[in-house]
């Protein structure tokens, strides 16, 4: 039996393989987690350390204000604010959703709104919550300390003077890009270069320290426009007035100074405040002095006669034949709109807006001649004010004319402009016959121009415009105490469906002051004035003597018509005394 047992194999244990195999076991797991580590530490480093970045830092965008704009003394027309626009990151807010109704409350928004933005959008990292946010506001929303809540810096346009410059200055988006105006024209100089830097965060998304600085950020440029916000003030004024008395449908009024071309106030009515987005409708924000054109009737009158005076075919005091008091031209017959004047002046034929008397002049000329000066004043073309959406107006070419265009077109009919366009076309006759380009920047020196009549024919077209203010004119009521004033009426009817109508006109002033050396041009367009009153020797020539008036005061240009003081000769010997003295003088002057 002992020599059986000496020849079976040896047996080990179950348990004690089994320990050996979990020692085994135990030393590959804490082997393989050496090399994990060994392997992290030396082989992976830099992928460790970019997803511990990944996690804590973020790279974030330095906003940069918009640049200043200014009228032409510096006063602010568009100035950026700072603001906060609040931020969520969905993906850290589904654990604080029963926080939500405390955010919406701090935001200022709709509970159930602000629900469906977390919620529909939790697959995403970054959602805007509330746009442009005062500070003090945004404090209090961070002060709540929601995860995946955050804010981030940004500027807010705002427009210290409101309506009175929203039509020229325009406006931004909430992006606070231009929209409208010189905003727009000017986007490329006005706009900032955001820059960018590192930041650290801690798990709630809240900044807490810079890291790095990426690239600095570069604010915009101030744009100094060549507006004078004290005459725009005044001609806003004038103008909301004359349009709310007369329940005119619109209205425009632009003043410029004819040595530079310069924009010196541009208004219209109606009008809204680019602070107030909720006013943004095409309707109100379209700046009609520049895309608007109209028929300007009887104020175009002055550069048909002009082109007579350039060519030589008649003079300031040639006798024109107005009557019977109407002129038939083909099938068509030119009316007045009072009695037949006669045989009369050139001059008188301006100052008492003769239809009849400025057609047959017209009719006198070569119709390539005539067009000639009248595109050479810049009708139908661009004022190169660089104004978006501007007009070019209608001048339709020479060669399409028929006789009764020539006559209509010479009282302002069979064409069309804008304010501004008619008001460059005023200062041509105001800077001695040069047409120079309309410039909505302040301007050093003046632009190069063009020569649209000789210096001869300007004078003489101011000369004969001051007869249309004077107590036999038709624009007597633009006359300004204590200068002379070269101007001209225009009425228009509108055209409407099969011709014109016969209730809707077109009210017009155009002027220079003082006549003697200009320093303003101004042109008042009143559209459908209401009631009795509808001539623009009624409606639009009372608003340019104000506009006017006060703008040359606030300007300290000085009179040029002064009536002459009376001329008292005091005599030594017999001692005659003037009235106008006070008693003590008087006195003292009888004792000598």
């Amino acid at each position: 039996m002992s020599r059986r047992r000496r020849n079976r194999p040896a047996q080990v244990a179950p348990g004690r393989w089994r320990g050996v195999v979990l020692l085994l076991a135990l030393g590959l797991a804490a082997a393989a987690l050496e090399g994990r580590v060994l392997y992290l530490q030396l082989v992976s480093q830099d992928f460790l350390a970019e997803q511990g970045d990944n996690r804590h830092l973020r790279t974030v965008q330095i906003a940069a204000h918009r640049g200043l704009i200014t009228d032409r003394h510096g006063e602010p027309l568009a100035v950026s604010t700072p603001v906060d626009s609040i931020w969520a990151n969905p993906k850290d807010m589904k654990s604080s959703l029963d926080r939500l109704p405390e955010l919406a409350g701090a935001l200022g928004v709709d509970g159930e709104w602000l629900a469906r933005r977390i919620t529909s959008n939790l697959n995403r990292e970054f959602v805007y919550l509330r746009r442009h946010l005062p500070p003090a506001q945004s404090a209090n929303v961070l002060g709540l300390s929601i995860p995946g809540v955050s804010a981030v810096r940004e500027y807010r346009r705002y427009y210290p003077a409101g309506e009175v410059v929203g039509h020229v200055v325009g406006f931004t988006d909430v992006d606070d890009v231009g929209q409208e105006g010189l905003e727009l024209a000017f986007d490329h100089w006005l706009a900032g270069e955001p820059g960018s830097k590192r930041i650290l965060q801690d798990r709630l998304g809240r900044t807490i320290g810079d890291v790095e600085l990426i690239r600095e950020s570069r604010p915009g440029r101030t744009l100094r426009t060549s507006l004078d916000l004290r005459l725009q003030y005044l001609a806003y004024r004038e103008l909301k007035a004359a349009v709310s008395e007369t329940n005119a449908k619109s209205g425009s009024a632009v003043l410029l100074d004819p040595a530079t071309g310069e924009v010196l106030a541009m208004v219209n009515q109606p009008a809204y405040n680019p602070n107030d987005r909720t006013q943004f409708e095409v309707a109100r924000y379209r700046n009609r002095a520049v895309t608007d054109i109209f028929e300007p009737g009887s104020s175009f009158k002055p550069f048909a006669l002009a082109a007579a005076l350039e060519y030589g075919l008649y003079r300031p005091s040639s006798i024109i034949d107005t009557s019977p008091g109407y002129l038939k031209v083909g099938s068509r017959i030119v009316t007045e709109d009072h009695d037949d004047l006669g045989a009369v002046t050139m001059t008188t034929v301006l100052a008492k807006s003769s239809n009849v008397g400025t057609g047959k002049i017209a009719l006198e000329m070569e119709p390539e001649r005539m067009w000639e000066v009248l595109s050479s004043f810049g009708i139908g073309r661009l004022t190169e004010s660089g104004f978006p959406g501007e007009s070019a107006g209608v001048l339709h070419d020479f060669r399409r004319w028929r006789p009764v265009e020539q006559a209509t077109m010479s009282y302002g009919y069979g064409l069309s402009v804008t304010t501004l366009q008619l008001a460059r076309a005023y200062a041509a006759l105001a800077g001695g016959g040069m047409l120079r380009p309309v410039s909505l920047l302040a301007l050093s020196e003046p632009p190069r121009g063009e020569q649209a009549v000789t210096e001869q024919t300007a004078a003489a077209m101011l000369r004969m415009m001051e007869a249309v203010v004077s107590p036999e004119g038709t624009g007597q009521q633009a006359a300004v105490r204590n200068y002379r004033i070269a101007g001209k009426t225009g009425t228009a009817w509108k055209s409407s469906a099969g011709g014109y109508s016969k209730n809707r006109y077109t009210a017009v002033f155009a002027g220079v002051a003082p006549a003697t050396d200009p320093r303003l041009v101004a042109v008042i367009v009143i559209d459908e004035p209401q009631g009795g009153a509808y001539y623009g020797g009624d409606v639009a020539a009372p608003v340019f003597s104000r506009i006017v008036s006060g703008a040359l005061r606030l300007l300290a240009v000085p009179p040029d018509a002064l009536p002459e003081p009376p001329l008292t000769i005091l005599d030594p010997l017999d001692r005659t005394v003037p009235p106008s003295l006070s008693a003590a003088a008087r006195a003292e002057v009888s004792t000598r």
